[in-house]
């Protein structure tokens, strides 16, 4: 998976869970929270439907790396390329 299909993915699971926001505005470096009109929940909900549509479990400890859109592409990547090298049925 590409870094552009990964970011499309999570502009898709941001746009489900904030549908009014203007995404096209969205600055790539600047914190999900400070952007979006989301809470603690929406959040929780952003990495339930991570973990769901890209199969990759963001642990608690790694929140704040994937608190932009840059971070979440970023590790999204770096993690679905450790699980391909780990599962050689990829």
């Amino acid at each position: 998976m590409t870094q552009d299909e990964i970011r499309t993915a999570v502009l898709r699971i941001l746009a489900a869970i904030a549908p009014e926001a203007d995404l096209t505005q969205l600055d790539r470096t600047v914190p999900f929270r400070e952007q979006l009109d989301i809470d603690s929940m929406d959040l929780l909900n952003f990495f339930i439907a991570l973990e769901k549509e890209l199969h990759v479990v963001v642990p608690e400890t790694d929140y704040p790396k994937v608190a932009t859109l840059d971070g979440v592409v970023g590790y999204v990547a770096a993690n679905l390329s450790s699980s391909a090298r780990a599962d050689p049925r990829s």
